[in-house]
């Protein structure tokens, strides 16, 4: 059984990319470039493993993702980003977690990030469901690569870092794939640790924070979109409503909602 990662990263120098992130499987990076040639393609050794990268000229990182999981061809395939630094030992960790799990199809894995940033700390092992799996970002996700294919789900291209809307594609990406059957659970095993660094779709609790997340919660929650946005604001009220109060940012996630359904 082998691990492939699959990195989404924008005007990077691959080797020293790998070298940065310390891979030490079979990786396929997606480099985004500004810069001529708008396509390219190479292929290196990294401490004795196959790195492949593709640099096209396009943006948004679902499409990376989308792009490098139809490439995948290992056994499980590992979502990352650029800022990304993995243990030393974490294909090993995750091969034995599905091996101890065989009816997993994906396993959520736990990457430390700077308290401020955190949305989720994994503690135990469990099956997820629709309700308590839109927490989770991207980079934790470890699936199957031949079910990942069969399930014939991808990356939205509407959300997330380059998109219209900031952020979400990661939860919308999981619902679906659950909604197909397919089971997934948490491993209370770190696999790596996030570099702080200028995030691609956040820059504030502002009226486009709360405008695009009400478009989420309308495709993520349906009919019980305005019930969750409200829930979601009252639990993170301290944090997020300091320049908003509560009733305003719920107005402008209600805004969200409206534009979802249209």
């Amino acid at each position: 059984m082998k691990v492939q990662v699959l990195v989404a990263a924008m005007n990077k120098n691959p080797v020293e990319l790998a070298e940065k992130m310390n891979l030490s499987s079979d990786a396929i990076i997606i480099n985004q470039c500004s810069s001529i040639p708008a396509t390219g393609f190479e292929v290196f050794s990294h401490k004795n493993r196959e790195i492949k990268c593709y640099h096209f000229q396009e943006k948004g990182v679902g499409l990376s993702r989308n792009n490098a999981f139809m490439r995948a061809d290992r056994d499980i395939c590992l979502f990352s980003d650029e800022d990304i630094v993995y243990e030393d030992d974490y294909e090993k960790k995750i091969i034995e977690e599905f091996e101890k799990n065989p009816k997993a199809h994906m396993i959520v894995f736990q990457i430390d990030v700077e308290k401020e940033r955190r949305t989720y700390e994994i503690t135990k092992r469990k099956r997820l469901h629709f309700y308590n799996a839109g927490r989770y970002g991207a980079v934790s996700f470890a699936i199957r690569t031949d079910f990942l294919k069969k399930s014939g789900v991808s990356f939205s291209l509407l959300f997330g870092g380059g998109a219209k809307y900031s952020n979400g594609e990661d939860s919308l990406f999981i619902k679906e794939f659950m909604e197909k059957g397919y089971r997934v659970y948490t491993a209370p095993v770190t696999i790596g640790r996030e570099v702080a660094g200028e995030s691609s779709w956040f820059s504030g609790y502002h009226d486009k924070f709360f405008v695009d997340r009400g478009v989420l919660y309308h495709s993520l929650y349906g009919y019980g979109a305005k019930l969750m946005a409200l829930r979601f604001l009252i639990a993170h009220r301290d944090k997020m409503c300091v320049n908003h109060t509560v009733l305003q940012a719920y107005h402008l996630m209600c805004q969200g909602i409206k534009i979802g359904k249209e």
